[in-house]
């Protein structure tokens, strides 16, 4: 419990929806504040490499934000409902409503918003959480709903997910969040090893670095690809359904993977077909490099075979030089 009993003090009532993903939001604030932190600096690279140096640095910059942010956010399928459903158990009272279903990586967000959200004299706007991470149990936290009340339609809804319901996903999805939020993270660790190696000039190991990072990407969209085509219970409202779909989160970071794929491919490719295009779009000149010795570039080794040097006794202190 908190100060507040359990609610802050700038919420309009305790069980209302927060206006935006506080994670999410401090996530994109760290990553802008680098940008621009960067963007300052910008004015001091000369030349054409400038342009180059400022579209490396967004792609970075945004292929890390991407798949930070992923983690947690609950967004990876969403669905979406409008129907007259009841509002408390035991009551014949119904109310028009938008019911939500979201499914993250850690969770199930269940939302209920009234149309309007004034009705029967209360403010029907929620947004519960279910967790099912490793440090949490779902079966405790929907028990907890039953013992605070919560609208019959979310309670509905998150029964679908619990351990004891005959729809049985509620394991798949686990499991596949798990293994999803996992991989992601060496993803997230292969990221910061490619700008390591293409900030060190390491072309080629940097372009094999995005490769793995695109690679570990997919491989996660494909864990949750799993479970999101197990068979499911219908969730029905009446006469209308609630169906889900791939949410933002999936879309974003599936062009993440496929933004990681070309780029590696790209520098792969060209540091080999192309090796000067490629050090002019990392802006990098010869003198970087290491230098390159031939004969051309060492004095010339006098010849014993044009001249032989005779060396007279001391005393008379001369060569003499015979052809």
């Amino acid at each position: 419990m908190t100060l507040w009993d359990g609610s802050y003090p700038f919420y309009p009532g305790a069980n209302a929806c927060f206006p935006f993903d506080t994670t999410r939001a401090v996530i994109v604030t760290v990553f802008l504040a680098l940008l621009v932190m960067f963007i300052i600096i910008l004015p001091g690279i000369r030349g054409r490499g400038r342009l180059f140096w400022f579209l490396r640095l967004v792609l970075g910059l945004f292929m890390g934000a991407a798949v930070l942010t992923v983690q947690f956010t609950r967004d990876w399928e969403t669905g979406w409902v409008q129907t007259n459903t009841s509002y408390k158990s035991f009551s014949h009272i119904q109310v028009n409503a938008d019911i939500g279903l979201h499914i993250g990586l850690a969770g199930v967000n269940v939302t209920l918003r009234g149309n309007p959200v004034k009705q029967i004299n209360e403010t029907i706007n929620y947004n519960e959480h279910f967790p099912w991470n490793f440090r949490e149990d779902y079966d405790r936290s929907y028990s907890q709903g039953l013992e605070k009340g919560l609208p019959s339609p979310i309670l509905y809804v998150a029964e679908k997910f619990s351990t004891q319901s005959p729809c049985a996903v509620h394991r798949q999805y686990r499991i596949a969040g798990h293994y999803t939020s996992l991989i992601l993270w060496l993803a997230f660790c292969t990221w910061l090893m490619s700008i390591l190696l293409f900030s060190m000039s390491v072309l080629l190991y940097g372009g094999h670095m995005l490769l793995l990072t695109a690679a570990l990407i997919l491989l996660s969209l494909l864990f949750f690809f799993t479970a999101r085509n197990t068979p499911k219970c219908p969730i029905q409202f009446g006469p209308v359904a609630l169906r889900t779909d791939y949410g933002e989160s999936f879309w974003l970071t599936l062009a993440t993977g496929l933004l990681c794929l070309f780029l590696g491919l790209g520098v792969t490719i060209l540091n080999s077909v192309q090796p000067e295009k490629l050090k002019l779009i990392f802006n990098l000149d010869k003198s970087s490099e290491g230098k390159v010795w031939d004969k051309s570039s060492l004095p010339a080794e006098p010849s014993c075979s044009a001249q032989d040097v005779l060396i007279v006794p001391l005393g008379e202190l001369c060569q003499v030089t015979a052809t």
